[in-house]
């Protein structure tokens, strides 16, 4: 069994889910097991990006978990960095 993470955050709230899967284990299945949906009704978390340990997978079903990974699901954001510099550059 591999011990492994799922996170998800949005600016109110997150979730951070360690949970054991067996060997072979895709992310998308890990994903399913650790019912994070549950917390997060809004998003279908599925279908946004995913990495592991900040590094993006463009293919999910196919990559095989390893011990301690962290799956991470990245939420779509509101404003691009490049938006928000400008907003502040504007209001200095």
């Amino acid at each position: 069994m591999l011990e492994i993470e799922v996170a998800f955050a949005t600016i109110e709230e997150q979730r951070v889910i360690t949970l054991e899967v067996p060997q072979d284990t895709s992310i998308k299945e890990a994903i399913i097991k650790s019912k994070i949906n549950n917390y997060f009704p809004k998003y279908d978390l599925l279908s946004l990006p995913i990495g592991v340990f900040g590094k993006r997978v463009f293919e999910p079903e196919q990559y095989k978990l390893q011990n301690g990974d962290r799956v991470e699901i990245y939420r779509p954001l509101n404003k691009t960095p490049n938006q928000k510099r400008l907003e502040r550059a504007k209001n200095s």
